[in-house]
């Protein structure tokens, strides 16, 4: 399962609920026609967005924050639970009075929950006019034109090659420090109760040096950190002779294949002052070299978001998350033994999965005191049309003993994400400073390496710059401290 929630550090006591929601901001180049965007979901669809947003600024497109103002609006969507696609039900018959008063405007479906149900989306919503699936996005500019003729419009085929390498996205909603790039799409694991295999297709990686181009330009912008996106970011790879169609013996034997960890060391090197992060990684394919090479660069973050889903072998089989608990704790052992236990560590958990007893409940409670994580996105098991478990596996657990279940994992993490955060008081760590803080601007905030949020007084300081803070106090979801000297 992907993050619902794009601040991965910031650990939410109702994470399992919530689905962000990011707009487009307002662009103004002198076009006649506003686009307006909302993006729900995870990290690859706030991505996604920017991709769309300059493939329209180039089809003459501007851009606006309001919808009340827009000529075309897109609703970019989430497929992974029934809660994200009732939230977009919900969107587009709040839309339908802006449709009544200005019957010009358009509207899109566009994402996972646009791949997942095709053009009966169209019959079921009369409202939207253009539906288009994550390897679709190219086909807009036709697509509304089709609009524009007085049809409806649909492309939801999913391709083996798109990555979208060659596109400069325009970046939305921008603190002009931080950015997303997208590394890989799509994902070949058939995790038993998930739609992205099929509504985002195979996995593919990007050209390494598209990707390098990229963190490259932002950097020379002013961008000082970079997230590295992918649904498993860990199965990275990238064969040059195989994508440029020359595969013979003598070129495959030549061509060393680009890796995960080749590529974080290639990022990392562009310049010591430009922040690496990733995400997500899957526990069946983060390697020692990955951690290896995360300890010999001080700029590549010191923080892994690994998803567990479950503390039971049994039930992890039935995920089909092909490790068991065993080998979980063993990469856990890894990161701490290589990185140190500040190493942050996140993670997601799914509780009443089909067929779960309280005690392999409890399992997953054991994990957690076992890890201590430092942060977690929990959830309860939401059946999802089309899916392995679906098609196989009885949704048997009753929805009262789930939400207790959910109950006891939600209490046990903000215990643990406060005793974590106790641990860092009297720590010094470098912050880079994303902005001011949400609550008072007389003080600004920024991340450590390990992803926890870290609030301190604003002084003389600014948004970019990279600062020591002492921690002298701290939240479960927050560290407190004043800016101070590295060695002091």
């Amino acid at each position: 399962m992907n993050n619902l929630i794009s601040d991965i550090g910031v650990y939410d006591k109702k994470a399992s609920e919530v689905c962000e929601v990011r707009t487009s901001k307002t662009s103004n180049t002198g076009n006649d026609r506003k686009l307006y965007i909302e993006s729900y979901g995870c990290q690859m669809n706030f991505s996604d967005s920017e991709i769309v947003s300059a493939l329209m600024i180039e089809e003459g497109f501007d851009t606006t924050s309001r919808p009340e103002d827009a000529d075309l609006i897109f609703l970019n969507t989430c497929s992974i639970r029934e809660k994200a696609e009732q939230t977009i039900r919900k969107r587009l018959n709040q839309l339908n009075s802006l449709k009544k008063n200005n019957p010009g405007l358009l509207i899109g479906v566009l994402g996972c929950m646009a791949e997942r149900l095709k053009e009966k989306l169209l019959e079921e919503e009369q409202i939207v006019d253009l539906i288009a699936g994550p390897d679709a996005y190219r086909d807009l500019p036709k697509l509304v034109s089709q609009v524009d003729e007085g049809q409806k419009a649909a492309n939801t085929f999913l391709s083996r090659e798109e990555t979208y390498a060659d596109i400069n996205p325009v970046r939305l909603n921008s603190n002009g420090i931080t950015a997303f790039i997208s590394i890989m799409r799509g994902c070949n694991n058939m995790c038993s109760f998930c739609v992205v295999p099929f509504t985002r297709g195979r996995e593919r990686s990007r050209d390494p040096q598209s990707i390098i181009a990229e963190a490259t330009r932002l950097f020379n912008e002013g961008y000082r950190e970079v997230t590295l996106l992918g649904q498993n970011v860990d199965s990275y790879l990238w064969k040059s002779s195989v994508h440029s169609g020359n595969t013979s013996p003598n070129t495959m034997e030549s061509e060393r294949p680009v890796l995960f960890a080749d590529l974080l060391r290639m990022v990392a090197e562009i310049h010591p002052d430009l922040r690496v992060r990733f995400s997500t990684s899957h526990p069946k394919d983060i390697t020692d070299e990955v951690l290896h090479t995360m300890q010999a660069y001080d700029n590549i973050c010191k923080y892994i978001h690994l998803p567990a889903q479950s503390g039971n072998s049994r039930i992890l089989k039935l995920m089909n998350r092909t490790y068991d608990r065993t080998w979980y704790l063993n990469r856990v052992h890894a990161i701490k033994s290589i990185l140190g236990d500040n190493c942050g560590i996140s993670t997601d958990l799914i509780t009443g999965f089909c067929t779960e007893s309280e005690e392999e409940h409890n399992d997953t409670l054991s994990l957690m005191n076992e890890v201590v994580f430092d942060s977690a996105y929990m959830f309860y098991y939401s059946e999802r049309p089309g899916t392995p478990a679906a098609k196989t596996l009885d949704d048997d657990i009753a929805l009262e003993v789930k939400k207790q279940r959910l109950n006891e994992i939600i209490e046990k993490q903000s215990k643990h994400s406060l005793t974590r955060n106790q641990m860092d008081i009297g720590k010094i760590y470098k912050v880079l400073i994303e902005g001011t803080s949400k609550r008072s601007d007389d003080y600004l905030q920024g991340r450590n390496t390990a992803n926890k949020v870290v609030v301190f007084p604003k002084e003389n300081f600014n948004k970019g710059q990279y600062v020591y803070v002492k921690i002298e106090d701290c939240t479960q979801a927050t560290l407190i401290g004043k800016v101070t000297i590295k060695d002091q």
